[in-house]
């Protein structure tokens, strides 16, 4: 019945709603005289003019509160604030009107008892109205979740607010740790400790919690999330609170836990002045920009104001994407930032400097690369062409036409790595280490006081989020119920967040001098398996092992791929060197010579050129500490 009264028209839905309060305008009339009078009652001579009044003034006075503009099953308190005041109005003019004509027969306290009346009928109908079309009152067994939100702040009963238009989840409390709170009810939904949750759950079968603290501290949230993390519950956040104040808030829009909070630690903090240096008022090109890294680097970039934004990327899709991204972003906080997509490889020496002599960039960001090991490792050549030589002719475009600084986005796999991707990388640090020891070429046309490029280079670990990374995979694994594939139980990788890793970019590119390796101090390293086991448990869900055979999702070990480490480095040599911020170190790496890398670069193309595996590797194996690929590895 409600579907079908949801679906009439427009029009004919007001038109019951105004044939309603009609009745009820009358209705209210006949219990004031009934009541004034203390008798049943039938109008005569001038009282009749009481009932013609009742609805003659309150529905163009409702009209004009935008009384039947509302949508019952969504009427809040700011509807029935706005019921009252029209009623209010209704209620005034009715009383002078009685009042003035002394109608013989007519109490004039009518003018008081009617209204009021009046209101508690129609407020009584739109409660009604909005209960029954809501379908607040169906049976809860038929809802297919059983929810505690975590928080009973403002924004946890605004959720809850928010919650009551949907029948997939029945709420059955709030969690909080305030003692003012806990043990009374939020609109009848209890507030229990933090200590009852395990109680709770197994009593009531809840399963799932809503993290509802937008505000909290990063280390309180890890805090609260272990506490959880054990429990047979899926645990998700709050969208943007734009949203939620907005009331656009749905089931469907509950995110899974960010990757912060898979992270276990506090992000790293960037130092705004570094942030800005070197971008405000300036132009700026990302390359590799529609690409995860490249893509948060130029939403970094473009809120500090360059004056112009350069975004090259040979994916045209990326691209289109990322433009359009941060076109929104622009138009929303009113910058006035020129951003020009630029379809190209770094592959294509011609095309970049056709760019580079065009635009004049002031600062480039080098994040186009091939980052995927076994890819690379099938592809070697590919991986090569892009991650070396693209390196190369970025850099030598950037020093021609005068860039005052260029940061390469580099890996922790290019320390002592053990795939050709990894030695890609690292051969693309030795090709700036000795493009910033040797003299700047004459800029062309002369720009001198741009000319000596500073040459730096920003190493960190694994990016949870981006593309291609582990927790992207784990979540499709574990929604399509498993198994989650882990290469070794005790492989471990250092992990930050996207935002962590392009503003280490931009705060180290601005403290470069020439030659500079840059790392991130990212605490103690992860190990995967654990990343995974946390996954699962965060779903509401348990691992299947010996331990529990019964287990929802298996994790299965599948063997190191081809160039896999166990565990990664972010030092070649000791002893790193502190900087002006506290979590980035600087590193001291050795380096070829000019002449002599550039022998090794001849023959380097001409092995990729030739498609000659283990000419690269050999080439590699002479040019990369540590890279030690057998031939026929």
């Amino acid at each position: 019945m409600q579907s079908r009264v949801l679906e009439w028209p427009r029009w004919l839905k007001r038109l019951v709603v105004v044939s309603l309060d009609i009745v009820l305008a009358l209705l209210a009339t006949w219990l004031s005289y009934t009541l004034r009078l203390d008798a049943l009652h039938w109008p005569s001579d001038a009282q009749w003019w009481v009932y013609l009044l009742a609805p003659t003034l309150s529905i163009p006075v409702f009209i004009y509160f935008g009384l039947y503009r509302a949508i019952f099953r969504y009427t809040g308190q700011a509807a029935l604030a706005a019921t009252g005041l029209a009623v209010l109005t209704y209620g005034s003019l009715l009383s002078a009107i009685l009042l003035w004509m002394h109608w013989t027969g007519v109490p004039r306290s009518l003018g008081v008892l009617q209204p009021l009346i009046f209101l508690f009928l129609v407020g009584a109908s739109r409660a009604a109205a909005r209960f029954w079309l809501a379908g607040l009152g169906r049976d809860r067994a038929r809802q297919d979740g059983r929810l505690l939100i975590y928080g009973a702040g403002t924004t946890g009963v605004q959720t809850a607010s928010a919650l009551r238009l949907s029948h997939q989840y029945a709420l059955l409390g709030f969690v909080d740790d305030d003692p003012a709170k806990v043990g009374r009810s939020i609109n009848g939904v209890p507030v229990f400790s933090p200590a009852e949750v395990a109680q709770v759950i197994a009593r009531q079968g809840v399963t799932d919690i809503l993290l509802a603290l937008p505000s909290i501290a990063r280390e309180r949230r890890n805090r609260i999330l272990q506490s959880l993390c054990h429990l047979p519950v899926h645990i998700r956040t709050l969208p943007g609170l734009s949203d939620l104040a907005s009331g656009r808030v749905t089931v469907q829009d509950f995110h899974e836990l960010d990757a912060e909070d898979l992270l276990g630690r506090d992000p790293v903090l960037p130092d705004a002045s570094l942030l800005s240096q070197d971008l405000t008022g300036q132009v700026v090109l990302v390359t590799g920009a529609g690409g995860s890294i490249g893509g948060e680097l130029a939403r970094q970039i473009v809120l500090q104001r360059p004056r112009q934004l350069l975004l090259l990327d040979h994916n045209e899709f990326g691209l289109y994407s990322i433009h359009q991204e941060l076109q929104a972003i622009c138009s929303a906080k009113g910058l006035q930032v020129e951003l020009l997509p630029l379809l190209g490889s770094v592959a294509n020496p011609a095309r970049l400097a056709a760019i580079f002599e065009h635009y004049r960039p002031r600062t480039v960001y080098h994040a186009a690369a091939y980052k995927h090991v076994p890819m690379v490792e099938d592809n070697p050549g590919e991986g090569i062409f892009n991650n070396v030589f693209g390196t190369l002719h970025t850099a030598r475009a950037a020093q021609h036409s005068g860039v005052a600084r260029f940061v390469l986005i580099s890996t922790d796999k290019a320390v002592r790595p053990t795939n050709i991707m990894g030695a890609s990388k690292r051969m693309a640090e030795l090709v700036l280490q000795a493009l910033a020891a040797s003299p700047a070429p004459p800029a062309e046309p002369p720009v001198p006081a741009l000319v000596n490029t500073c040459f730096c280079m920003v190493r960190f670990g694994n990016v949870l989020g981006s593309s291609g990374s582990v927790v992207p995979l784990f979540r499709r694994q574990i929604a399509n119920g498993g198994p989650v594939t882990v290469t070794h139980a005790q492989v471990t990788r250092y992990f930050m967040t996207i935002p962590e890793a392009a503003q280490l970019v931009l705060q180290a590119g601005a403290m470069g001098q020439g030659g500079d390796v840059f790392v991130l101090n990212m605490g103690e390293p992860v190990k995967i398996i654990d990343l995974a086991r946390r996954m699962v448990q965060l779903s509401g869900l348990t691992v299947k092992d010996a331990g529990h055979p019964q287990g929802d999702i298996e994790i299965a070990v599948t063997g190191l791929r081809p160039g896999e480490k166990l565990y990664e480095e972010l030092l070649i040599g000791n002893n790193p060197e502190p900087t002006a911020h506290p979590r980035i170190m600087k590193a001291h790496e050795d380096y070829l010579p000019q002449p002599e890398l550039t022998r090794h670069l001849s023959a380097l193309r001409s092995a990729a050129v030739a498609g000659d595996v283990l000419a690269i590797k050999s080439v590699l194996q002479a040019c990369v500490q540590g890279y030690g690929a057998s031939s026929d590895a």
